[in-house]
């Protein structure tokens, strides 16, 4: 036979069952034409209905080399590995089976299957939860979720005064992987009794609850997650950091150094982990806006704010036009600094130029008019507020504060009121970009996927835990028996 003839000899063959001879036919046009993706794909269906998976899956992936935009070979690759009991290789086309509209819910839930007959309850988890979002209709998942749910570690959230602001979103996100209780405020002890229910205690600030738990006897693994002001406070020396598993820092260096020199080098006694906040995009509505002349200043006003020098920029901007106008969502916290400001609005004459909006509940919607979003802090740990408007198409003007850099291009920084007014009136006005990098650097998925990374790794370690301790007990049952029979 001719080479395109033992081809299509060896396709007639297959189609009629004949699968052996159909490879050899097959495997004969392979040796002339060895980067046809066609033959390689054909191949590898005809070796994985052989339950010949290896090999398969050695012809299926040279083909996607060739072809990686073909859904076919992408399809025939997934069901290699499934039969070749290599699950976790799956998970990295569901991405692209996706986007060719060929994924569907019987190979997500064969491939949990296959996860869970391995004890790989975590990535189960995870394509079930995809399962469900893609297909809600799938009664069946969600009892199955609670029962897979309840062999995973239990997690406690601990979150003082500061509130739940940045805990949301991870609390829902946790919910839906992991048993899960909030401490909702009470004694030492009531905090102790939810300690010892849980596997993991997240401690969300790092102030007098984490103080608490870190010199109570350790029964569990314990995460504290400091933001900022709490590492210019008392509070990072009197925790007991041997008896901490985890800190969690959002990143900013010069927040890490205030930190080391208030409770010297924690790193060696707990492992430090950067995972930065993240930006819900489905909150935050882009709005391809024009170059306007509203100004937005989010944040409650307290002097690390620095609204004081928000008062200069504006004074120098309204100078130069006044139509520019400025909007300060947030409440006062100070009474001094209220009377200041409003008596700087006075002397500067900015009183149809500067309006209080107080405090917003949707800060999305009281953004939707606005052009420029301003921060004036001396500290930031990483200033959500310009993050999330930026997520609105905003353009960010930051005041240069230390770790500013580290967080934002410096393109949008400024550190004399010169430039405020320079960023404002003359340089390049660019939504898409202001949207761009906070889908790129700061989107709360990718944050998520961090913190899931990390409830992983020590679900690991409490396994291993538990699994040692199982093995050792029977062993000290039985000497301590033998003990006993002496006496």
């Amino acid at each position: 036979m001719t080479n395109s003839n033992a081809y299509q000899r060896g396709l007639e063959l297959a189609e009629a069952g004949d699968h052996q001879q159909a490879l050899i036919c097959i495997q004969q046009h392979l040796r002339n034409e060895p980067d046809d993706a066609e033959a390689l794909n054909d191949a590898g269906a005809i070796l994985h209905c052989l339950g010949r998976s290896a090999e398969a899956i050695e012809h299926l992936e040279k083909a996607r080399r060739i072809r990686d935009d073909s859904p076919e070979i992408i399809w025939n690759l997934a069901e290699a590995y499934l039969a070749a009991g290599t699950a976790d290789k799956v998970l990295t086309l569901f991405d692209q089976m996706e986007q060719s509209s060929i994924l569907n819910p019987d190979i997500l839930n064969r491939t949990a299957n296959v996860l869970l007959e391995q004890n790989n309850k975590a990535d189960a988890v995870e394509i079930l939860l995809r399962s469900l979002r893609m297909w809600p209709d799938q009664q069946v998942l969600a009892p199955m979720l609670n029962v897979i749910k309840t062999t995973r570690p239990k997690i406690a959230f601990f979150c003082g005064g500061d509130g739940m602001t940045f805990l949301e979103d991870i609390v829902k996100f946790t919910g839906q992987r992991f048993p899960l209780r909030l401490f909702q405020g009470g004694t030492e002890r009531e905090l102790y009794e939810l300690m010892q229910w849980s596997d993991i205690s997240w401690f969300e600030w790092c102030t007098n609850l984490s103080v608490i738990a870190s010199n109570l006897p350790k029964v569990c693994k314990t995460i504290i997650r400091l933001h900022r002001y709490e590492a210019y406070e008392q509070w990072p020396r009197q925790v007991n950091w041997d008896n901490i598993d985890v800190l969690i820092t959002v990143g900013n260096s010069f927040v890490k150094e205030a930190l080391a020199a208030a409770a010297g080098d924690i790193e060696s006694k707990t492992s430090v982990v950067t995972i930065s906040n993240g930006v819900n995009l489905d909150k935050f509505k882009f709005i391809d806006r024009p170059r306007g002349k509203n100004i937005a200043f989010l944040a409650n006003l307290r002097m690390v704010k620095n609204p004081a020098m928000l008062m200069q920029c504006m004074q120098k901007l309204h100078y130069i036009d006044p139509e520019y106008r400025l909007f300060i969502g947030g409440h006062f916290a100070d009474p001094a600094l209220r009377q200041y400001l409003m008596h700087m609005v006075d002397v500067l004459e900015l009183h149809d130029v500067v309006f209080f909006d107080g405090g917003q509940s949707d800060v999305s919607a009281w953004l939707e008019d606005k052009h420029y979003i301003v921060s004036t802090s001396i500290i930031e740990s990483q200033g959500m507020g310009a993050l999330e408007a930026m997520a609105c198409g905003i353009k960010p003007v930051i005041h240069n504060f230390p770790g500013a850099a580290e967080i934002f291009p410096p393109e949008f920084l400024f550190n004399i009121a010169e430039q405020f007014c320079e960023h404002i009136c003359h340089k390049p006005y660019e939504p898409h970009k202001y949207r761009k990098f906070v889908e790129e650097n700061y989107s709360l998925t990718s944050r998520l996927e961090e913190v899931n990374l990390l409830f992983r790794r020590l679900e690991v370690e409490t396994e291993a835990e538990k699994n040692r301790a199982f093995s050792v007990q029977p062993a000290m049952s039985s000497a301590a028996g033998q003990e006993y029979s002496k006496t």
